[in-house]
Formats: structure tokens, C-alpha cells, sequence
């Protein structure tokens, strides 16, 4: 096969303007960097501020849910700590001051600290007096018996 010059001519006209629109299918290729204009300088800008958590009002009633959570995953030792606070702060309602001090009761019992059970019983009731463990509460072997006897009038 053999080309005379114009068709060679045209082959590679054509083989060029397939080259570079070969270079077009991916997009416009990025200018050089010295072409490119530097960002704009900003003057002084301020750092960022790094905004504080809020703080968190330690109050009675948070001390009371935080001493139940605790009990519930038997960390009894901060329970009691949080539980004791709370009632030192100052409950506002009896069902809070009952809830604390039963909490207390079981942490009590179940450490074999008897009287202070008793006398943690006996002050949820003082508190609230509609305060009543529930059957199964009432049934435990530990403090059920100590429950109990803090229901009895005599002292």
C-alpha cells in the first residue's frame, strides 16, 4: 500500500487532533503552578475559639440519678457516696429522700451493716410515708427481714 504525500499529510493532521482531543476526554489539564495566582493574604485572622463544655449545676436530684445508675452497675461504693450527698444537699421531695435512703438500705445490708439498713429503712419511711418496697424488694434475703422489722412500731 502506498501513500502519496497529501494522504500522508492528512494522516498525521489527523493523528494530531486525535492526540489532543485524546487529552480532552480527561478533563482540562491543571495550568502550570507558576501560573497560578497565590491565595488571597488575610490581614490577622483570629484562631479559632475553642468553646468550653457548659457547666454542669451539680444539684440533689442529679446526685440521686447518678447514685441510682451506679447501684444499678453495682458500683456501690460511689452509690453510697452520691446517694449520702444527696441527702446531704437536700431532696426536695419525700419520694427522692425515700428512693435515696432504700438505695442506701440495700448498699447497707448487703455490706452487713444492719443498723445502718434499719436506720436507712426507717428513714425512707420517715420521709415518705407511702413507701413500700415492692414483693420482690420485700422478699430479698438480704435486707427483706431487716425491711421487715423496720415497719414495726417498736423501736
Amino acid at each position: 500500500m502506498t501513500l502519496n504525500r497529501r494522504s500522508l499529510h492528512g494522516s498525521l493532521a489527523a493523528a494530531l487532533v486525535l492526540s489532543a482531543l485524546g487529552g480532552c476526554a480527561y478533563g482540562p489539564k491543571p495550568a502550570p503552578a507558576d501560573t497560578v495566582p497565590p491565595p488571597p493574604t488575610v490581614a490577622s485572622a483570629p484562631a479559632p475559639v475553642e468553646q468550653a463544655a457548659p457547666a454542669v449545676v451539680v444539684t440533689p436530684e442529679n446526685l440521686l440519678a447518678q447514685g441510682v445508675k451506679e447501684y444499678q452497675a453495682a458500683q456501690y461504693q460511689q452509690a453510697e457516696l452520691d446517694l449520702k450527698s444527696a441527702l446531704q444537699m437536700g431532696l426536695a421531695q419525700p419520694a427522692d429522700v425515700a428512693s435515696a435512703n432504700k438505695h442506701l438500705a440495700f448498699i447497707f445490708c448487703t455490706s452487713k451493716r444492719e443498723a445502718q439498713c434499719l436506720a436507712a429503712f426507717k428513714a425512707a419511711r420517715a420521709a415518705d410515708p407511702k413507701f413500700a418496697l415492692t414483693k420482690a424488694e420485700a422478699g430479698h434475703p438480704m435486707w427483706g427481714p431487716v425491711y421487715k422489722r423496720s415497719l414495726s412500731k417498736k423501736k
